[in-house]
């Protein structure tokens, strides 16, 4: 079971906007290399919206939180399992 926020659907809406525009990768490093910078370049704006936001109080804020830090993944091991299944050769090199 995989379970989805609005900030990870946000993520991936930018990300495949990224990916969408480009028709062909040489290989597999230059499309992690790209959705890396993407990730980057998403992650520094939504800084920036933050730190504008700084000091309000937390009901007026409206700057989307951090990607990764401090995200709660529930049920992560059972999700991990089922993606190990369904692709092998590209999770279990990592376990």
């Amino acid at each position: 079971m995989i379970y989805t926020t609005n900030s990870i659907e946000s993520l991936n809406y930018q990300l495949r906007k990224v990916t969408k525009n480009r028709g062909h990768f040489p290989g597999d490093a230059a499309v992690v290399k790209l959705l890396w910078l993407a990730i980057c370049t998403i992650e520094d704006k939504r800084a920036r919206d933050r730190e504008k936001e700084k000091g309000l109080p937390a009901e007026r804020r409206r700057a989307a939180g951090r990607l990764v830090e401090g995200q709660v993944t529930t049920n992560w091991k059972k999700a991990l399992a089922q993606l190990a299944i369904a692709y092998p050769d590209r999770i279990n090199p990592h376990l």
